[in-house]
């Protein structure tokens, strides 16, 4: 056996790496291991958030791992261009990767596969054995019997360009494109005057990614706003679930046992967006704030309480998916969120936050409904 540990990460993933942060700041002397199967921990990714996204202590520790900080954003539709004042923040990989290895107590093993987990160690596939009390699974997304799925698909090019872009925030959603396999708009984050993120992406019924078409679509878009593309710095392209239905007990009872589920393997991620960070935050801060021994049984208590919180919280954000995939035509999504941009600056906020009150449920219900009330009817129930 090697290398006595306080605890263990399976998956090197944004939950993983935050919680591992968290546990570091919260108990200084812990003894951490995070197992990567990849040839590095964090991958390949840009995770961004809202700044109202986390609570204000969540805000202070968290902002300072971000790489770019713009104070407002925008969308654009076909009727409308909307500007909000909402500070908006991105988190790379190198970024996050950088701190985590720097932190010390943190040990990472990276390139090597479990091939064997229980509640108190896992088993390399070179034979090595990493022991601990308490053992976290943050593995990724694995669909359950428990939840019924949409998907959020999406393939980014970070480019640099012949010339300024001229942008000085970014934009959330460019939906004047065509709309094609369901809800389509193009991302844009300007990370510096000649640098972008060109994102296009698909809200679709299927996981279906076709890269080299995206790749097509973002250039063409880049040519009509007489962009030129000097060199592709780095793509990125991922799948990630809509919840349109969830059982939160039956999930985790169908979850297993020999470790603590974290991130999108306890299908802990934003109902709406399918954005993982904020809600990775606030699983960090559980984890932090946890003053009794850390071991997998008692965490699983903390995981176990906001899976099964999380899901009653989020039941309105599924009904609003099932209006969206199966109230609205494919081509005629874009419509939904045409009218919730249109809502006041503050619904907006919260609704991303997670912190719908009341009120702005029944405002975002309010008025003729942009899909057919027969439709929208037969999504009520779960």
């Amino acid at each position: 056996m090697t290398g006595e540990h306080d605890a263990l990460f399976v998956g090197g993933g944004l939950a993983s790496c935050l919680c591992a942060l968290r546990l570091c700041a919260a108990r200084p002397g812990i003894r951490i291991a995070i197992i990567e199967a990849g040839p590095e921990i964090c991958g390949n990714h840009t995770w961004s958030f809202h700044a109202p996204d986390v609570s204000r202590d969540a805000f202070d520790w968290l902002a300072p791992l971000a790489s770019h900080r713009w104070d407002s954003q925008q969308v654009i539709f076909p009727s409308y261009t909307r500007a909000l004042d909402t500070p908006y923040l991105s988190l790379t990989s190198e970024g996050l990767r950088a701190a985590v290895e720097e932190t010390p107590g943190i040990e990472i093993f990276a390139g090597r596969k479990v091939t064997q987990m229980t509640r108190d160690r896992v088993t390399l596939d070179d034979g090595t054995t990493l022991a601990a009390p308490c053992i976290f699974d943050g593995r990724g997304f694995m669909p359950s019997p428990a939840s019924e799925l949409g998907f959020q698909k999406f393939l980014g090019l970070e480019v640099e360009l012949a010339a300024p872009h001229g942008l000085e925030a970014p934009v959330i959603m460019d939906a004047t494109v065509p709309q094609r396999d369901g809800y389509c708009f193009i991302y844009l984050l300007p990370f510096a005057p000649d640098r972008l993120l060109i994102e296009e992406t698909y809200y679709s019924d299927d996981q279906d990614l076709a890269p080299q078409r995206l790749e097509s679509n973002i250039r063409g878009y880049a040519e009509a706003r007489g962009w030129d593309i000097r060199r592709v710095v780095r793509r990125e392209q991922g799948v990630l679930p809509i919840a349109l239905s969830l059982d939160a007990p039956a999930l985790w009872r169908d979850m297993v046992t020999d470790a603590v589920p974290i991130g999108l393997r306890a299908h802990l991620f934003h109902p709406v967006t399918g954005y993982s960070l904020p809600v990775a935050v606030a699983t960090a801060e559980r984890i932090a704030a946890h003053d009794g021994p850390l071991t997998t049984a008692a965490l699983r208590r903390v995981l176990e309480d906001q899976v099964i919180s999380s899901g009653r919280h989020n039941v309105f954000y599924r009904f609003l998916n099932r209006m969206l995939f199966r109230a609205a035509k494919p081509e005629k999504r874009f419509l939904v969120m045409e009218r919730f941009y249109g809502l006041g600056a503050g619904l907006i906020e919260r609704f991303y936050a997670g912190r719908l009150t009341l009120r702005d449920k029944a405002r975002i219900l309010a008025g003729k409904p942009p899909v057919p009330i027969t439709k929208a009817l037969g999504c009520i129930r779960e």
